[in-house]
């Protein structure tokens, strides 16, 4: 935790860009009837039921001290999805960092092994030598600036019932490209000295007395 708190309160640095990176799985639906339309004072209402089409993923990076995101989406949640989106970000997204500060949680597909099975290794090292990985704790994804952006994409356009992926991506690119117009930041405020006096139940206690 404190690992990631010393990370969030360092200044900006172009070179060396902190990018938070997180997933959402993302559900295809249908109406089962036809939603009814909107009247004078009355919002378009639509039914509670509906039928799933399908599920996909969303890949979500964001840097929070540029105001800048970056999305990706894929059909599943593998390996291979992810080592080919970590490439992207890499190589096209900042191509021209020197290092790259990445948060994010632990997840089982989110280690260098994944890398290591889709590309050769000389690629593998290369892609993974580029970023500078900070594993958020077990129960601590709220550490995570990440979250705090999927959750405004949850509220302004995931929460739609879509039914393919092309009309889904549309709304997400959308979204993403006017919070990138704006260049809205995420300003993040508890530090480790706030972690050490709410959260001190959680630390240690010494074990060992020093002279």
């Amino acid at each position: 935790m404190e690992d990631v708190l010393t990370l969030y309160a360092q200044p900006y640095d172009a070179e060396v860009p902190l990018v938070c990176f997180d997933e959402k799985p993302l559900t295809l639906h249908a109406d089962v009837r036809d939603p009814l339309p909107c009247k004078p004072e009355h919002p378009q209402r639509e039914d509670y039921e509906y039928e799933r089409l399908g599920t996909a993923n969303l890949f979500v990076f964001v840097e929070p001290q540029a105001g800048r995101r970056c999305v990706e989406m894929s059909q599943q949640r593998t390996k291979l999805d992810f080592a080919q989106t970590l490439r992207w970000l890499v190589d096209e997204v900042y191509p021209d960092a020197r290092l790259i500060r990445l948060v994010m949680d632990n997840l089982n597909t989110h280690t260098a092994a994944a890398l290591y099975e889709v590309f050769p290794p000389a690629e593998a090292q290369r892609i993974w030598q580029k970023v500078e990985v900070h594993y958020t704790p077990k129960h601590g994804s709220w550490l995570n600036m990440a979250e705090i952006e999927i959750s405004i994409f949850e509220r302004s356009c995931l929460s739609k019932r879509v039914t393919n992926e092309e009309e889904m991506w549309k709304h997400i690119v959308a979204l993403a490209s006017e919070r990138n117009a704006h260049r809205c930041q995420i300003h993040w405020r508890f530090t480790c000295e706030d972690a050490r006096v709410q959260m001190h139940d959680l630390y240690p206690s010494p074990k060992i007395q020093l002279d």
